[in-house]
């Protein structure tokens, strides 16, 4: 079954009817309820693009720092529910780092509200977090409010084809020991192609064009831009999580394999032309099962298994 609410309460009244739900699309419920730019804080209804959340906060010079692919066609409850992000998360975060309340329908109708809309907000028990990630499980995200950054006054990509990996975890070590703060640090490999570095900077125009100085004084000077990533991940791959320290041990067990990999967090999306895994990987750095603590959380919020 797929829910197609006109608004709020009937979304309401449809999750307390069902009997099983498959999908929702919550388009109608799409309007910035409140951004409030002094407060640098913003309320959406969960079906705005958002694309068109950023559109509507860049009027104040604000901005909501996360960047996953495609955000055209990624609904702000679609960004929450999978927990999406892009090359920027190494510099600026997850989407839990900027998430300051939140309200959620529960399978059974109920309309719940967590956190607020204010930053310094400690009352009760942070759900917020227990829902992002969880892929509309435990319940349907109908609003979100969120604290916001301001527009970085510059913002550069520099990359630099390294050709090998011996190459690259050489110039990374340099990057770690140097005094650059870069807010994008990618390595890929797609299409065959070379492993290339990327890096970024952002923020007030002084410090964006000193570090930008250094870098090309370390190589790395070609401009680029951040669409290697949209591009890539709009097609099939995979998504592995390693720890950062492990990130070019994990590339070397790779064969005939593109790649784009975050360097400073250890999310690897790997894109196979054959059958492969990461050898000696399973089951040490990768949990690819679904946890008892996970199935007892989806019981107590969904005990007739309305959503999937």
């Amino acid at each position: 079954m797929t829910l197609r609410p006109d608004n709020l309460q009937q979304l309401r009244e449809q999750m307390g009817a069902a009997k099983s739900i498959h999908s929702f699309n919550l388009a109608a419920l799409s309007q910035l309820t409140e951004h409030v730019p002094e407060n640098m804080t913003a309320t959406v209804q969960a079906g705005m693009t958002l694309d068109n959340f950023q559109s509507q906060l860049a009027k104040r010079s604000q901005w909501l720092p996360i960047d996953p692919p495609c955000p055209a066609d990624l609904s702000i409850g679609a960004l929450l529910a999978t927990n999406a992000s892009g090359p920027r998360r190494f510099g600026c975060g997850t989407i839990r780092d900027w998430l300051i309340g939140m309200a959620v329908v529960l399978p059974d109708g109920r309309l719940i509200r967590n956190g607020g809309k204010v930053v310094k907000n400690v009352a009760g028990f942070d759900l917020c977090k227990l829902f992002i990630g969880s892929h509309g499980t435990l319940g349907v995200i109908v609003e979100a409010t969120f604290k916001l950054a301001p527009r970085p006054e510059l913002e550069v990509f520099l990359t630099k084809e390294t050709g090998s990996l011996d190459s690259t975890e050489e110039l990374l070590e340099t990057i770690w020991h140097s005094d650059l703060q870069p807010h994008v640090l990618d390595i890929h490999r797609i299409n065959d192609g070379p492993v290339t570095l990327v890096a970024g900077f952002a923020g007030t125009r002084a410090d964006v064009e000193a570090q930008t100085e250094v870098a090309r004084q370390l190589g790395v000077t070609t401009e680029t831009d951040l669409d290697y990533d949209g591009t890539y991940r709009s097609t099939a791959h995979t998504t592995v999580s390693v720890a950062p320290a492990k990130v070019m041990r994990t590339l070397r067990s790779a064969s005939n394999c593109d790649f784009v990999a975050r360097a400073g967090n250890g999310i690897i999306y790997p894109r196979y032309h054959h059958p492969w895994k990461i050898e000696g990987q399973i089951g040490d750095d990768i949990n690819i099962t679904t946890s008892p603590l996970q199935s007892r959380i989806k019981k107590a919020f969904d005990p007739e298994g309305v959503l999937p």
